[in-house]
């Protein structure tokens, strides 16, 4: 499965989760089958608030799903259009996150969830709990 993570600065796997999709100026995806991370610089930075192009800004590359800190509406509903899934980080970097969607904690955002970076939403709401 490949994993895609915004990222402000990359670290590799101890990258911080970016705030929000489209303004991120970077993109980690993780392999987690090859154990391979590759870096991708985006290629849809400068774009007008809310027409994100998200396979641009993610330079053509294919992905399963994407961990955020946060996402617009437009982007969200694009991408989920396209078969990815879209996950609330529900830690701050990725390689948490990646044992996270391991073990099936993240939430999987709807359109009830996007843009709630920017509304000061904590990241452990994205959680889910798990029950007994």
């Amino acid at each position: 499965m490949k994993v895609g993570f915004p990222v402000e600065r990359v670290e590799g796997m101890e990258s911080k989760v970016y705030g929000h999709f489209g303004s991120a100026p970077a993109f980690v995806v993780v392999d987690t089958e090859k154990n391979e991370a590759l870096t991708i610089q985006t290629k849809d930075l400068h774009h007008i608030h809310g027409a994100c192009n998200p396979i641009r800004a993610l330079d053509g590359h294919q992905i399963d799903s994407l961990a955020v800190g946060g996402i617009g509406g437009g982007a969200l509903a694009k991408l989920n259009a396209l078969g990815i899934k879209v996950y609330g980080a529900g830690a701050e970097r990725i390689l948490e996150n990646l044992q996270l969607i391991k073990k099936n904690s993240l939430q999987e955002l709807t359109m009830d969830h996007s843009c709630r970076a920017d509304a000061g939403m904590n990241r452990k709401t994205l959680s889910k709990e798990k029950s007994g």
